[in-house]
């Protein structure tokens, strides 16, 4: 029976490092009677192993087929709490945690003031932290002890702690309640990218203000303030409102700079946050201020002070990345940034494992876009099959939609034409397979299944007649999304001005800073 790296515990192993493997050695070698263990062969096996494969689990070691299921699930255990106890894993939650489980058992031992000691210095931690749910959960523990632990203090103790209770509870609601706001705001734009018509608009505003609770500004922390940011933007997102998105993106990334450790303490959420303005910035065509941004964002993850895991690695290889592709789309610089291709192509291998599917062809379609703006239409089919051709591939439909009207249009610009109607035949059946096929899409399939009984000479008009069309959809608030992922306008004008798409694009952004 084969797996491959799906099985849990195959692939928990493969994630250790070095240091992490001599650690879980270590940790389990301390107990002489574990020299020659099970779980210890079945980890040493599997450390070896390219790929899991049970029949050889078994055949290579002493456990038996009835036993597997337990071994494998001991092993795991041991792996967490040899990871667990890994400096690199420790971070001030898992201190708190850690001071709060000393504190049970020493309330369990009827050891009450020593107990409130250890939970008082805990809550300490974890209000400055604005760790919000374990100070409350702390608070609750000394209430209880303080129940049993009667002291002169209890009646102020006993107003204290209902004050502090009420407080954290509160504060614990209202982020909450804007964590599922924002989660909603984000699973609808995954779902459907951004808001097509009236309708759903004001089916997205109502929702959102509906569920959007009451709070005084001047009383949130860091996380209920973080939250509340994250629910604007993706709101704006779904509205494509990129001047609300740059403004709430932005307070987000100033949040970490003004608290600087909660960049160490949220890591991931402030790498995010910086993503999330670079697209904001990338959309309003601010080209120095995305640089600028860029910049900082680069000097902070590699500085000393930010944390260092596989899962950080991955995210700032991600994210650093793709906005370094996407600042030449915003000038036409296309040919500048072909370089960069081939250096992140390579090292894209080295987290093939840990990059999800989805994100590994948004690399490629960022390739394919960046060829086909310097006019290499090959290379641009190149990288568009490997997407097209991933039958298990689960990405936005709109993506997948573009990239098969770019390969259309590379295939024409290329004058590989010969199996074009075919081609032609199968983008319209995956298109009309769509829930919310653009009128901009529409009429580029319209427009290319008519190519072959245009004449040459009346080419340079048809280009123009299609652009005219366009342009109506340029500024249209639901129509305009589909310009989002590919410029088709810029890519119409080339035709009818008969200059490179490039030289189009970048003459557009001169235009827009010299006003």
């Amino acid at each position: 029976m084969t797996k491959d790296q799906k099985d849990g515990l195959f692939t928990l192993v493969k994630s250790l490092t070095k240091s992490e493997k001599r650690q879980f050695k270590l940790y389990v070698g301390r107990l002489d009677v574990n020299a020659d263990s099970k779980f210890l062969n079945l980890f040493m096996h599997l450390d070896k192993a390219a790929s899991y494969n049970e029949k050889q689990i078994l055949k290579s070691t002493d456990i038996q087929k009835r036993q597997l299921a337990n071994v494998k699930t001991h092993l795991y255990k041991q792996i967490l709490i040899s990871l667990k106890t890994n400096p690199a894993h420790q971070n001030i939650r898992s201190q708190i945690r850690e001071q709060l489980d000393f504190a049970s058992i020493l309330y369990h031992k009827g050891l009450y003031k020593q107990s409130l000691k250890i939970l008082d210095k805990a809550k300490e931690l974890a209000v400055a932290h604005e760790e919000k749910n374990l100070a409350y959960e702390i608070v609750e523990l000394e209430k209880i002890i303080e129940s049993q632990y009667i002291t002169r203090s209890i009646s102020t103790r006993t107003a204290q702690l209902t004050t502090q209770a009420r407080e954290l509870s509160n504060s614990n609601i209202i982020a909450s309640q804007l964590s599922n706001l924002s989660l909603q705001m984000y699973t609808e734009f995954i779902k459907t990218g951004c808001v097509k018509d009236k309708e759903e608009s004001e089916k997205v505003t109502a929702y959102f203000h509906d569920h959007l609770p009451t709070y005084e500004f001047e009383e949130l922390g860091f996380r209920e303030k973080l939250w509340l940011y994250k629910a604007y933007l993706w709101y704006s997102f779904l509205m494509q409102d990129f001047l609300n998105c740059y403004k709430y993106s932005s307070k987000w990334v100033d949040l970490f700079y003004q608290d600087k450790k909660m960049i160490v303490l949220n890591p991931v959420f402030f790498i995010k946050g910086n993503h999330y303005l670079l697209e904001s910035l990338f959309f309003l065509k601010e080209k120095e201020k995305y640089q600028s941004t860029l910049d900082q964002l680069e000097k902070t993850l590699i500085g000393k002070s930010f944390p260092k895991n596989e899962n950080l690695e991955a995210l700032s290889f991600l994210y650093i990345n793709l906005n370094k592709i996407s600042q030449y789309f915003i000038d036409g610089s296309f040919k500048d940034g072909l370089p960069l291709i081939s250096n992140v192509e390579q090292d894209l291998l080295g987290f093939k494992d840990r990059l999800d599917e989805h994100h590994q062809m948004v690399f490629y379609y960022k390739f394919a876009s960046m060829h086909f703006g310097a006019g290499n239409y090959s290379e641009t089919i190149f990288y568009l099959d490997k997407i097209i051709n991933n039958k298990t591939l689960t990405m936005r439909e709109d993506l997948l939609c573009f990239s098969r009207i770019l390969s259309l249009i590379a295939h024409y610009e290329a004058g590989q034409d010969e199996h074009l109607e075919t081609y032609l035949r199968s983008v319209y059946k995956f298109l009309i397979k769509m829930n919310d096929l653009y009128e901009v899409q529409k009429e580029m399939i319209k427009f290319i299944r008519g190519l072959q009984d245009i004449y040459p000479h009346d080419l340079k008009k048809a280009f123009q007649d299609l652009l005219l069309k366009l342009k109506n959809y340029e500024n249209h608030p639901y129509e305009r999304r589909a310009f989002l992922y590919l410029d088709v306008i810029s890519w119409l004008e080339s035709k009818v001005l008969n200059t490179p798409i490039d030289q189009v694009v970048r003459g557009k952004y001169l235009a827009k800073n010299s006003i």
